[in-house]
């Protein structure tokens, strides 16, 4: 069997039907938890509550809600799709609410192999959810009346919304409150400008001469006339809607992340797993002694060592060279012979300076085998 909801935010449209698509039962519930607790009571009847899919047109709220709690499966569809299902059923073009419950029954009767079943999200998925909406719904309202203010001041006063980069900045706003018409800002000198800037922390780094020349430079305002007050009471209002808007996305926007939002490590690059330094350090650390030498990570077994060769006289002679290269780095890093180093405390330190065969570094000559060679 199988059920759908039209919901609504008063009262809701069920319908159920069989396997063959035969109508088993019509009713409505009011959205309040009585009438919730009847449609589950309803719905028990006709068997266990996982075998009984519920198509609805949303996929969140109380109902979508309860109905996850019972055990129904829930499965959203789009509204559009619905009204395009009823295009093509319904011939009249009627619609009611019983009607719109019986078209998205047989809908998921007929299309539940391409539907997908919600899957419940968790309480920190919802709750980022709700953050996130809200303060999209914010910015939206934002933008809307940053829009109508827009369109006000290119009516009567173009240059208004040219003397400071975003309009629906607070600054920008407070110069509207100020000067909302061109009359007022008649006397507006590059002083005053300063001093407006100066009171209001203005931090754009534009000297008033350039904001004096942004105003100027548009076309003349409206002056003299019965709408020029109409427009000062029509800027005065859409400056208080712009306002509280814009300090709301703000908030927002620049709060820290909640308690609930977990806050995972990355995961290490696999790339980076295993690797270690092919080299041993220039200089051992402080507490490596000559009983304790300075210990050199093996490769992990994630990468494999590449496979080399038998050895040869070439090979011999490389690994000959860079461990003469290596106490050679030593040696340059021991203190010097002539101011004594002063020996901490615990076991005594080897102070035998290094043979000079080992700092000898020997150079190639053409006597010695090329690679592969012998």
């Amino acid at each position: 069997m199988f059920c759908g909801i039209d919901w609504a935010s008063e009262r809701h449209a069920v319908c159920v039907l069989d396997d063959a698509g035969k109508t088993i039962s019509a009713f409505q519930v009011a959205h309040t938890a009585d009438g919730l607790e009847q449609l589950v009571a309803t719905l028990r009847r006709y068997g266990d509550p996982a075998g009984l899919p519920v198509a609805i047109e949303r996929p969140d709220g109380r109902l979508v809600d309860r109905l996850l709690e019972v055990g129904h499966p829930v499965v959203p569809v789009q509204p559009g799709a619905i009204k395009a299902w009823r295009d093509a059923e319904v011939r009249s073009g009627a619609k009611n609410d019983p009607g719109d419950a019986a078209l998205i029954a047989e809908y998921l009767r007929l299309r539940r192999h391409r539907l997908r079943i919600l899957q419940p999200f968790s309480p920190e998925t919802r709750a980022l959810r709700a953050v996130v909406r809200t303060r999209d719904d914010l910015v939206d309202q934002r933008v809307a009346a940053t829009n109508q203010l827009a369109a006000c001041l290119e009516a009567f006063w173009p240059g208004a919304k040219q003397v400071f980069a975003e309009l629906h900045s607070p600054i920008a706003l407070e110069f509207l409150t100020r000067y909302p018409t061109p009359e007022s800002a008649a006397h507006l000198g590059e002083r005053r400008m300063a001093a407006f800037c100066t009171k209001h922390g203005y931090s754009g780094r534009r000297p008033a001469a350039q904001l004096l020349a942004r105003l100027h430079a548009a076309p003349a305002g409206l002056c003299g006339t019965v709408e020029v007050e109409a427009r000062r009471d029509a800027v005065l209002a859409l400056v208080g809607c712009c306002a509280p808007s814009t300090a709301r996305s703000r908030t927002w926007t620049g709060r820290s992340s909640p308690t609930w939002v977990s806050t995972r490590t990355p995961r290490p690059s696999r790339r980076c797993q295993g690797r270690v330094r092919s080299t041993p350090p220039r200089c051992s650390p402080s507490g490596a002694t000559a009983d304790q030498p300075t210990t050199v990570p093996t490769p992990s077994p994630a990468w494999p060592a590449r496979p080399r060769s038998p050895a040869s006289p070439a090979s011999t002679s490389k690994s000959a060279f860079a461990g003469r290269a290596t106490n050679a780095s030593a040696r340059r890093c021991a203190p010097s012979p002539t101011t004594p180093a002063t020996p901490a405390p615990g076991r005594p330190r080897s102070t035998a300076p290094p043979s000079r065969a080992a700092a000898t570094i020997p150079t190639r000559s053409a006597s010695w085998p090329a690679h592969g060679s012998g």
